[in-house]
């Protein structure tokens, strides 16, 4: 599990019809660091620190084994000073 920070949202209207109506964000493990792809699991809005899972673990969050995501958000970090 990986803490992140959620960017902002990510449009795309061209996709998989297997992601469904799954929002896709632009996460970021610490400023300046590499940006990341994750789908949303649970309606996070741009702010907020998040938990998120990768591999099997993140199709298997995101709705089954089948499900094509290497990175999904599983919780939403209530406190959390962005050290």
């Amino acid at each position: 599990m990986k803490i992140m920070r959620v960017e902002k949202t990510l449009v795309s209207t061209n996709r998989l019809a297997e992601l469904g109506h799954k929002g896709l964000l632009v996460v970021q493990e610490k400023v300046g660091g590499a940006r990341q792809v994750a789908v949303d699991a649970i309606g996070c809005v741009p702010g907020d620190w998040v938990i998120c899972v990768g591999s099997s673990a993140a199709r298997e969050a995101a709705g089954s084994k089948e499900y094509p995501s290497d990175l999904t958000i599983v919780g939403i970090i209530d406190r959390w000073n962005g050290e």
